[in-house]
């Protein structure tokens, strides 16, 4: 598998007032049932309100296009969709994504993106601490190894370890703390 072959599928769902807690426990079950299909690779669920309901936005990936159909098509999906279709506003909306990761969780085309200086503060904040901290992890190991530690190598090595630490592990748990902030006007 290559980072080229994850997809993402994001689902969003409006829930009907007062149907919340049903909700939730039907999506605490079909998140373990979709954990098991092969090729799930992780599940993100951004609490929203929408037109005075509750929305939910869920952003999961898989290893590929084929994998991912086939937790569509599942007979298992089929079933839990209609089992709580009566909750659902708007029905189960479905969009596939080729992209791999999604910091500021994309948005229906009526709903407007964070704005970029939001954007930029919670970028900074990620970043600004791993440009200070991963050069100095890396520095036993430059010393090691002379021909590591020159200036393009060096450069290289510590570019691409604060690329994959923001990417997969510190910006999608921050953009989850800080979504109320990211989507207020």
């Amino acid at each position: 598998m290559t980072t080229d072959d994850i997809v993402t599928l994001l689902i969003r769902h409006r829930v009907r007032e007062g149907r919340e807690q049903e909700y939730e426990g039907w999506l605490r079950r079909i998140i373990g049932i979709a954990k098991g299909y092969p090729g799930h690779l992780g599940i993100d669920v951004v609490r929203d309100r929408k037109d005075g309901m509750h929305l939910f936005t869920c952003v999961l990936r898989f290893a590929s296009t084929t994998q991912l159909q086939a937790w569509l098509d599942s007979t298992e999906r089929r079933l839990l969709i209609e089992e709580v279709s009566h909750l659902l506003a708007d029905g189960d909306q479905v969009e596939i994504n080729p992209e791999r990761e999604f910091w500021f969780t994309p948005m229906p085309a009526d709903v407007p993106q964070p704005p970029r200086w939001k954007q930029a503060c919670i970028t900074f904040l990620v970043i600004l601490p791993l440009a200070l901290l991963v050069p100095l992890l890396w520095q036993p190991l430059f010393k090691l190894q002379p021909w590591l530690g020159g200036y393009v190598a060096s450069n290289v090595v510590i570019t691409a370890s604060i690329v994959l630490l923001v990417v997969y592990l510190f910006m999608p748990p921050v953009t989850r703390f800080f979504a109320g902030w990211l989507n207020q006007p």
